[in-house]
């Protein structure tokens, strides 16, 4: 039997022999908007590419996602790409078309480019290419190409409790990793404060209760509570954020009569749900507001998919990350080391992903690999060294062959 290490050179052939196949279906792509969740477009190019690489099976999940699959062995990986994209924005503020793009030096610059279509070819042409290299042995393959950009960790859900109802043994998340192995990122939990007065006419404001003058002191003790969150030495420090404000008046003339404070908490390991609320319990308390005036709750998602499927989730997402010395941390630094003649480094995301499900609510182990740079996602610089957007097909088609060493 063929060994990873013995196919090396077989592999480095096959991947440049799909160079321009690669960067030709990367640009393609990238053309396709897909913004707000509406990946039916892009996500039916994918398929075809699929198809065309002779996938064993291609379809459509329940709330819209494009899955594919080559293989039917016992223990199952999925290679996880989120489709989606931000919007562009200030269109004046993009120097070229975001979806035609531009090539400049070997990089890429488009929407999506960087967060993260530039890991769903390397993903697509790296499966096939590991079936024929033999290297998928024992295992079924799935590209999972879905919806993440307002909700991390909804479509993972989706394939492990709705549709195909299968718990993958291990994940490769495609989200930008500079070629690094990451292992982990922060959570965070979305709540949302409401704080109630009451309604008059600008004019004769003392006869109202001016709902926004009532929040201050809340969004000052959020302000406040941010330096003093606890840290981790891996994950970093726990954050909260007041995210947004939105005030409800009868007109620009009125004694508003509601606020709502919407917060964003990141949450490092150590803190938990209820510690979080707690903590911004304790600020509404040190407000002196009457309890019947302000409320707390954590926020829902419950938006309709593209095709029209819903899933209410509540809007937590777990902390999560894997020791270095973890197996599959381990096969994906093999990977970079055999594949890119250096081996890479492990590290972590600043942002959320997918990973805030499969590994923080469902206890599957997960890395990240793609190529990209965190902080050009939702930029006008968004962007991909297409070099790395063709030398990831190699380490993605090698990692199941390594993984199963590694796992034993």
């Amino acid at each position: 039997m063929t060994t990873p290490r013995e196919c090396l050179p077989q592999l480095h052939h096959r991947v440049e022999q799909h160079r321009n196949d690669i960067i030709r279906f990367m640009r393609e792509i990238c053309a396709i908007p897909s913004m707000d969740s509406q990946i039916k477009d892009v996500g039916e190019r994918v398929a075809a590419e699929m198809r065309a690489l002779g996938f064993d099976e291609v379809r459509w999940d329940v709330q819209g996602n494009i899955l594919g699959r080559v293989g039917d062995g016992a223990r199952h990986i999925v290679f996880d790409s989120h489709l989606d994209t931000v919007g562009v924005g200030d269109r004046s503020q993009w120097e070229w078309d975001p979806f035609e793009g531009k090539v400049e030096d070997g990089v890429l610059y488009a929407r999506g480019a960087c967060d993260e279509k530039g890991s769903t070819p390397g993903m697509v042409y790296g499966i096939a290419l590991a079936r024929d290299l033999g290297l998928l042995r024992g295992w079924t393959a799935w590209y999972f190409g879905n919806i993440e950009e307002w909700c991390d960790g909804i479509a993972p859900n989706v394939f492990v409790e709705h549709d195909p109802k299968i718990r993958p043994d291990c994940v490769i998340i495609g989200e930008p990793t500079r070629m690094n192995i990451y292992r982990g990122h922060k959570g965070r939990v979305e709540l949302q404060i409401t704080v109630r007065g009451r309604s008059a006419h600008a004019a004769s404001n003392w006869l109202g209760d001016n709902a926004v003058y009532k929040a201050l002191p809340i969004i000052a003790g959020i302000r406040d509570l941010d330096p003093h969150l606890r840290a981790h030495e891996f994950l970093g420090k726990g954050t909260i954020t007041v995210s947004d404000v939105r005030v409800s008046t009868a007109s620009i003339n009125a004694v508003p009569d509601r606020a709502t404070i919407f917060v964003d908490r990141r949450l490092t390991f150590g803190d938990t749900v209820e510690s979080a609320l707690a903590e911004v319990q304790e600020v509404i308390a040190r407000s002196g507001l009457p309890a019947q005036d302000v409320s707390l709750e954590m926020l829902t998602y419950a938006e309709p998919s593209w095709n029209g499927f819903v899933l209410e989730v509540e809007k937590y997402y777990p902390a999560w990350a894997l020791e270095e010395s973890h197996p599959l941390v381990q096969a994906g630094l093999q990977a970079t080391e055999l594949v890119l003649g250096q081996r890479a480094i492990t590290g972590k995301w600043d942002f959320s992903t997918n990973g805030t499900y499969w590994a923080g609510k469902a206890g599957i182990p997960c890395i990240g690999f793609a190529p990209g740079d965190e902080r050009h996602a939702h930029s006008v610089l968004d962007q991909v060294r297409l070099d790395d957007v063709v030398q990831a097909t190699g380490v993605y088609a090698l990692l199941p062959a390594l993984i199963a060493e590694a796992m034993g």
